[in-house]
């Protein structure tokens, strides 16, 4: 049989390949994710220390720390009373009552002087845990935490609550966790209804779900591998979970939805399957392909929380193509028509007898029959948006951006109002041949009187030693919220003025800065300098993939703009959520005045990359059918028609997945998701039903100009062959 499309093309022949092996195929994928599993639990996937910086300054401190001195984690006690201060006797019995009961744990070596808040009803207890490797610290701190709680119970006319690198580090993990949960929970039966809604049938609706199921945990399990290399980010099991069904669904839906049509047009179900494998197979392939492109701009940023983003995001979108193109064939060749098993009866009143989306073709009409209009009216709504993202300020994300349902948090909030900077203080790593030596205590001493005569900086500030006395680190707190301009100017006088008036002027020493505001504003730096290197990255790669798949100078840059202004304006969505507060008592989050500054580089290289699944699925169905014959008009007609129940589906997928991430208690999690869902909400909407088919009838063939000097480029599209067996169109 001569396949509708010459099976040339690498996602034709894997699809072949699998119908015909399709044992093989299935077996195989099974095998292949219960090793990825069986593999991920035996190495185990190496975590990031979110304590420790690679960057900067605080970079270079940090590996100091790690590798000369095991600086102690520090839990912090705060005792606070709304009439007594600290140096009346029923306020000092119950602090020595705390402070030996404190004192009383193994995993203690060591409870400082307590220090007193200015108008003296606070008090705070520094204890230094036995460790320094923070799960060892997260399993000590379990017992201090019920312990101060116990104390809490004991003394009610009192405050009593505790914040530390351990506490804090558990109880957001297990917030984390929990969020995680909520997340599977819902998106899977809301991802498997709107499934049901596109295909009218159970067996059909599954395929994708388990698909992309399966592509995610393959994905964690291989995780383990490369972690061991590139330490992970806590939050990567959520971003593989979010993008693993977007596109992994996405993928399945696109080829799925070109087999039945392609079967319910009459062909037989071998040139159904050819036809899928050699049309959506290659828009899946060509799309995969972008989508990791794009996501490789960010090993560019040389920082490790990117580095392992890329990692993880690269790998999935690799396992849901793959699946895509060899167990999904094979799955559909063995079903055959029983796909259409289990149908849902009255879903077919929402198309029309032709299969075409009734809303979407009637808007069609209205575009392609005022086209101007209509590239003028969605043109001009996308650029306001974008025009409000000209605003969007970043944000490091801070103690005070965790969410306050976290009990440890509501004593950070505490500690932050009595002891400015006390709970996250900056640390001077200095470094001497003997910091016990007089000259640099001398230094260490001055600094101490010259941090606090700025009045930016406060007490109380203490001096760890290392063992062997090369490494002294200083603690000192600083003003305001650790991750504002307030802290930053407080860092900025440290680095600038006071280091270098004090130990800058001791022969012998060196000295770095680091500590959660330092490594911020470090972080902070970076991604300006480096963003506009991922950008471009991004840019030139995607366009010459368009280029080279399309032979099409003017589709490859019209792509290109059209998805970097669908960007634009999901960054307007973040600026009126997330700066401004627009709806913020919805979505249940206190405005910080602006984003984490992973989340717009971020996002820049997934919606990038997912935008082009809608456009190189819908440009290869406008392609096909201009290289069939139709003028450019008809096939932008077509190709739009045949396409907008899919693209619709799959968008919907998408937005039902990233809106339940924005419900989500992390506040990176709850912008990262309304970006996501906004972004794909505009791009499958306004750019791709209105903005690309007014603009495509707009430039006519215009379209497909390529300039002589290109016409090396490689030639993938050829005029169909009909299938010459045509069936009766199977009945349900």
């Amino acid at each position: 049989m001569t396949p509708l499309i010459p099976a040339n093309h690498l996602a034709a022949r894997m699809g072949h390949w699998s119908a015909t092996h399709r044992k093989t195929a299935i077996l195989g994928w099974l095998a292949f994710v219960l090793t990825a599993l069986v593999l991920g639990s035996l190495v185990g996937t190496e975590k990031l220390d979110p304590s420790m910086s690679t960057i900067g300054e605080s970079g270079r401190a940090d590996a100091v720390l790690a590798d000369r001195f095991d600086k102690p984690l520090v839990e912090r006690v705060l005792v606070e009373h709304p009439t007594l201060t600290a140096d009346e006797p029923a306020f000092r019995h119950a602090l020595a009552t705390i402070d030996r009961r404190l004192a009383s744990f193994d995993t203690v070596t060591a409870v400082r002087e307590p220090v007193i808040s200015e108008d003296g009803r606070s008090v705070l207890l520094e204890l230094q845990l036995a460790t320094s490797d923070m799960p060892q610290a997260q399993k000590d701190v379990h017992p201090i935490l019920a312990a101060v709680a116990s104390l809490q119970r004991a003394h009610p006319a009192f405050s009593i609550g505790q914040f530390g690198d351990a506490s804090a580090g558990k109880q957001l993990e297990e917030a984390f966790a929990a969020d995680l949960e909520k997340a599977a929970v819902f998106s899977l039966p809301i991802t498997l209804g709107i499934l049901v809604i596109a295909f009218g049938a159970l067996v059909a609706a599954g395929l994708p779900l388990l698909l992309a199921l399966s592509a995610v945990l393959a994905t964690m399990g291989l995780l383990a591998i490369p972690s061991q290399f590139v330490p992970l980010d806590g939050n990567i099991d959520a971003i593989v979970l979010l993008i693993g069904l977007a596109v992994g669904v996405d993928y399945s839906l696109f080829y799925l939805k070109r087999a039945r049509e392609e079967r319910a047009a009459g062909r037989s179900e071998g040139a159904a399957l050819e036809a899928a494998a050699a049309t959506s197979g290659r828009a899946v392939l060509v799309s995969g392909l972008t989508v990791m492109i794009a996501m490789a701009g960010m090993f560019l940023t040389g920082e490790r929380t990117f580095a392992g983003f890329a990692l993880a995001t690269i790998l999935v979108v690799a396992v849901a193509v793959l699946g895509s193109l060899t167990v999904l064939p094979a799955l559909l060749a063995w079903l055959g028509d029983r796909v259409e098993k289990a149908r849902v009866p009255f879903l077919h009143r929402l198309r029309r007898s032709d299969g075409e989306p009734r809303f979407w073709g009637w808007l069609l009409g209205h575009v392609l029959g005022r086209p101007r209009l209509a590239a003028l009216a969605s043109g001009g709504a996308l650029l306001a948006l974008a025009g409000v993202a000209l605003q969007l300020d970043t944000v490091v994300t801070g103690p005070d951006t965790y969410p306050k349902s976290v009990p440890v948090m509501a004593t950070y909030a505490k500690m932050q109002a009595a002891f400015p900077g006390g709970p996250m203080p900056l640390a001077v790593v200095v470094e001497a041949e003997d910091v016990r030596a007089p000259a640099v205590t001398r230094g260490i001493e001055t600094l101490r009187h010259a941090a606090l005569a700025t009045g930016r900086m406060n007490e109380p500030i203490t001096v760890d030693v290392s063992p062997d006395s090369t490494v002294a680190v200083v603690s000192i707190p600083v003003e305001g919220a650790g991750t504002d301009e307030i802290s930053y100017a407080a860092l900025d006088a440290l680095r600038n003025d006071v280091l270098p008036a004090t130990l800058g002027e001791v022969a012998g020493t060196s000295y770095a800065v680091t500590g959660n505001t330092a490594a911020s504003k470090d972080f902070d730096d970076l991604m300006a300098s480096t963003s506009p290197l991922v950008v471009a990255f991004v840019l030139v790669f995607a366009f010459l993939l368009l280029l080279v798949t399309f032979r099409s100078l003017v589709i490859a840059v019209k792509a290109v703009l059209l998805n970097a202004l669908s960007v634009a304006a999901a960054y307007g969505v973040l600026v009126l959520v997330f700066q401004r507060g627009l709806g913020q008592g919805l979505l249940g989050f206190d405005s910080t005045g602006g984003i984490n500054p992973i989340v717009p580089l971020f996002l820049f290289v997934i919606l990038f990359g997912l935008s082009m699944d809608y456009h190189v699925f819908i440009l290869s169905r406008i392609r096909e059918g201009y290289d069939r014959g139709l003028s450019t008009d008809a096939a932008v007609a077509q190709g739009i028609k045949a396409t907008a129940g899919v693209v619709t589906s799959a968008a919907i997928v998408m937005v039902g997945v990233f809106a339940i991430f924005a419900t989500l208690s992390m506040l990176f999690l709850k912008q990262f998701g309304v970006g996501l869902a906004a972004a794909v909400l505009i791009d499958a909407t306004i750019v791709r039903a209105v903005l690309l088919p007014a603009t495509m009838t707009l430039l006519g063939d215009w379209n497909w100009y390529l300039p002589r000097w290109l016409e090396w480029l490689p030639r993938d599209h050829e005029p169909p062959v009909q299938d010459p067996t045509p069936v009766a169109q199977p009945t349900s």
